[in-house]
């Protein structure tokens, strides 16, 4: 009886292992063909052109022409105008900030800088919005996008994604899931308004003109739209109580103050402005200051916040801003002109030898 029993156990356990296999053989070919879809969907979303276009110019650069490279997210690209800075001091800059660039993508990206150009400075922007996140790969995915350096993505990938971004990034069907159902999202919502005659909403549009220039720097003239002074404003209900500094992007901090270091590299980091209406919003604002400041101190890199500075010295209206949290062209005169000041009057790099 109890041998009946042992096989009867065997035979269930073996039909269970083989409907198993049949199932994960079945499945794998599904995962890849769905994962070609999501790819292939993905690619029909425009990589961001300017960013495209910044990176293209960088890498045709003659090596080591270099004096001052700018870094961090949108807030740098739309606040420092290299022109501005060469043609004041006689220097070679360029403009490296990309959308969202976190500080684990800006140590990748300053590595890659230095592949090619030897700066004499380097102005980190420094936003706190992107110092809470552990890691946000969609950022990533960005500077993918346009970086060339397929060693340094595989070191990326290999020493700094969480095991999950690991599989995720890995793994089509999840690298891509994303980008997938907002492109179809985007295509089923065109299809159901042309068959029912739909007319969109009429939005009010910025007026002016955004365009890639020269050096990595995008000129806007556009200017905040009214909606966003109030009804759309980001910064609402924004309070400096609730922000962490991810102990990550900290760590990511601390390497590019290294690699600055070890390169000879005056390192400086800077807080771009947000508008003078966003920052009426936010309470405790101070927190957040307070908390890069005495890191900045802590580690001997020179640090300035705009939001400090105009708040104490009136720098910007809300007419200089294109948005809620980015300068147009007039702002971004001002702050790089005002900056440029402030390196030459506390003699932080020395433009002698560009003389």
């Amino acid at each position: 009886m109890q041998d009946n029993l042992s096989t009867s156990s065997f035979k269930t356990n073996l039909n269970f292992i083989l409907k198993l296999s049949l199932f994960i053989v079945l499945l794998i070919p599904t995962i890849i063909f769905i994962g070609k879809k999501y790819s292939a969907a993905s690619t029909e979303n425009i990589i961001n052109k300017f960013n495209e276009q910044r990176f293209e110019e960088f890498y045709s650069l003659p090596t080591n022409s270099l004096d001052i490279v700018f870094l961090g997210s949108s807030h740098s690209y739309c606040t420092f105008d290299p022109e501005i800075f060469d043609n004041k001091l006689n220097t070679n800059s360029f403009q490296l900030g990309m959308p969202l660039q976190h500080p684990d993508s800006t140590y990748y990206t300053l590595q890659e800088v230095l592949n090619y150009q030897n700066p004499k400075m380097v102005v980190m922007e420094v936003y706190w919005d992107l110092l809470q996140n552990d890691f946000e790969l969609n950022q990533v995915k960005t500077l993918f996008q346009v970086l060339e350096n397929e060693t340094l993505k595989n070191n990326y990938i290999k020493e700094d994604f969480p095991l999950s971004e690991k599989v995720k990034y890995n793994t089509n069907i999840l690298k891509y899931q994303a980008d997938y159902f907002a492109y179809k999202g985007n295509e089923f919502n065109q299809k159901i308004k042309t068959k029912f005659n739909v007319k969109d909403k009429e939005s009010k549009k910025q007026v002016g003109t955004e365009e890639y220039r020269s050096k990595g720097y995008v000129y806007c003239n556009y200017q905040m739209l009214e909606d966003e002074y109030n009804k759309t404003n980001q910064f609402k209900n924004l309070d400096g109580k609730d922000f962490s500094f991810s102990k990550t992007q900290k760590d990511f901090l601390l390497k590019i103050i290294n690699l600055c270091k070890e390169n000879n590299i005056q390192l400086v980091f800077v807080t771009a402005p947000i508008a003078n209406v966003s920052m009426d919003y936010i309470k405790n604002y101070n927190i957040i200051n307070e908390q890069i400041s005495n890191f900045a101190k802590e580690n001997n890199v020179f640090y300035i916040d705009y939001n400090i500075i105009n708040e104490k010295d009136s720098l910007l209206t809300n007419e200089n801003f294109r948005d809620d949290a980015h300068l147009n062209h007039s702002g971004v005169e001002i702050v790089s002109n005002h900056f440029i000041n402030l390196l030459t009057n506390e003699r932080i790099y020395n433009y002698d030898n560009n003389n």
